[in-house]
């Protein structure tokens, strides 16, 4: 199998299932004030699936595209880098119970992602657009963390 295709998957696999784990609806997140417009539980899970499975299919295009060793580290480091920002958000929403502290971590994701959008494009056009969804989610989790943090 292409080191592409595993370093995909590991990365999908290693953000939805530790942060599903990660994640734990008790009490004290039910007991949160959130708006009236975020969507129910069930969703995100899904949510996350679809946009972490684009995410991963847009690593092996651009990896296709990366003419060089050297773009090739660059596209690794952009996914190490947003994996591990993705990665502490859970944790310090969920089992530190800290949305002020996530809410740190939020600009740091969202640049994360938006550097994919931008660096992406030069190896494939198509992978570029399919982490727009992962930006516009994390957009849209930054504005429900923001409104729990308050």
């Amino acid at each position: 199998m292409q080191f592409s295709i595993v370093f995909a998957i590991s990365w999908v696999l290693i953000l939805a299932v530790g942060g599903g784990l990660l994640t734990k609806i008790g009490s004290w997140y039910r007991n949160l004030e959130k708006p009236s417009w975020q969507p129910p539980d069930w969703l995100f899970g899904p949510a996350w699936t679809v946009i972490l499975g684009l995410a991963g299919w847009a690593f092996v295009l651009s990896w296709d595209g990366a003419a060089s060793g050297d773009e090739r580290m660059l596209l690794i480091g952009l996914y190490l880098a947003n994996g591990l920002f993705h990665f502490l958000w859970s944790p310090l929403f969920f089992t530190a119970k800290r949305p002020d502290w996530a809410l740190l971590d939020v600009p740091f994701l969202w640049l994360s992602v938006l550097a994919l959008c931008v660096f992406l494009r030069d190896w494939s056009v198509l992978a570029s657009w399919l982490i727009v969804p992962y930006l516009a989610w994390v957009s849209f989790a930054s504005i429900l963390n923001w409104k729990s943090s308050g």
